[in-house]
């Protein structure tokens, strides 16, 4: 996720040079290709270069320092103090350092000299607008920077959240089944292993292929199946996809987790039905688990876990997924689809 956030910072700050040095050389290389004239595109650019260049001055120094360090560093009047003797600083410099504006005598005749403060006026809201906009557009792209930034690292934070139950609740399991049976404990211990590998490098990356997904759904069923005694059952659909589909991982682990963790009892007859299917642009993920209602606030369908899954779906599939849950007739039932 830290490469896909540095990539995504990458291509702000290219496409905000590229555009910059458009702005710059865009009427010379106009000039130059309508009038073949190098000397010329050089006036245009010096021109366009001398009106452009407070703007650019005053974007960088937003984009770069005032607005990470005042406005989004807790700073914010200073951010607007400084903005704002900038602004009316720009005015004064243009306005009493240098001459008055020429209007054209034409535009003089038609308007009267007695109504020229109009377009004064109106000179000084044009560039007050431009300033106002440069620094608009520099706080607009520092939001979404920021924006990323937080999203990533809540999600990372998120994801974390789940491994270690993950793996508290597995290494249980194997520990018991040491006792009962060496070898299958062995080769519980191979399992966990590919799935300790899945969950800690390969679901770094934002999507992963769904069928990698289904596999590491597949043994962490198993896994978390070996502290059921005889009155259980486990029950698990899971479908590859045709081609290539991929999906954010460890989504629905806390979901499966909490089906054995509610819905399983030593001493009544229990189950856990999972399944997993692709189809037509749909995951649609379905758990469901035999009822056992417990005393206190750790009920089913609560928890961090849980919690942290709704918040990733949130974040990662906005507007884009269903979540339905509903006990009745001694059965928990979750269904989850994902447009993916």
């Amino acid at each position: 996720m830290m490469q896909q956030k540095n990539r995504r910072n990458l291509v702000i700050n290219t496409t905000q040079i590229v555009v910059w040095v458009g702005i710059f050389l865009v009427p010379a290389l106009v000039t130059a290709t309508m009038t073949g004239s190098l000397e010329q595109a050089l006036k245009v650019f010096t021109a366009g270069a001398m009106l452009l260049l407070p703007p650019f001055i005053l974007y960088s120094l937003n984009y770069y320092l005032l607005v990470p360090k005042l406005l989004h560093g807790g700073r914010a009047p200073w951010f607007y103090v400084i903005n704002g003797a900038i602004i009316v600083g720009w005015l004064l410099w243009d306005y009493l350092d240098k001459r008055p504006i020429e209007f054209p005598q034409e535009v003089v005749e038609q308007f009267g000299q007695r109504n020229m403060w109009a377009w004064y006026v109106g000179s000084i809201l044009g560039r007050v607008f431009i300033q106002l906009l440069v620094i608009t557009i520099a706080v607009g792209l520092r939001s979404i920077m920021r924006a990323n930034e937080s999203m990533t690292a809540e999600l990372t934070w998120l994801k974390h959240q789940l491994n270690p139950h993950f793996l508290f609740n597995t290494l249980n399991n194997i520990s018991s089944l040491t006792q009962i049976d060496p070898d299958k404990a062995q080769e519980s211990i191979g399992q966990l292993s590919d799935l300790l590998r899945y969950a800690l490098y390969d679901s770094e990356a934002e999507r992963v292929p769904l069928e990698s997904e289904v596999e590491f759904m597949d043994n962490y069923i198993d896994l978390m199946a070996l502290r059921c005694n005889e009155l259980t059952t486990v029950t698990k659909e899971l479908e590859a996809p045709q081609g290539h589909v991929e999906v954010a991982p460890l989504l629905f682990i806390s979901l499966v987790e909490n089906a054995f963790k509610h819905g399983v009892n030593a001493r009544y007859p229990s189950f856990v039905r999972v399944s997993m299917r692709y189809q037509d642009g749909q995951l649609l993920f379905r758990c469901q688990n035999s009822l056992f209602e417990k005393q206190g606030s750790d009920h089913i369908g609560s928890g961090i876990g849980l919690e942290n899954m709704k918040r990733r779906l949130e974040l990662l599939y906005p507007g884009r997924y269903t979540y339905k849950q509903q006990a009745d007739d001694g059965t928990y039932t979750v269904e989850i689809s994902l447009k993916v």
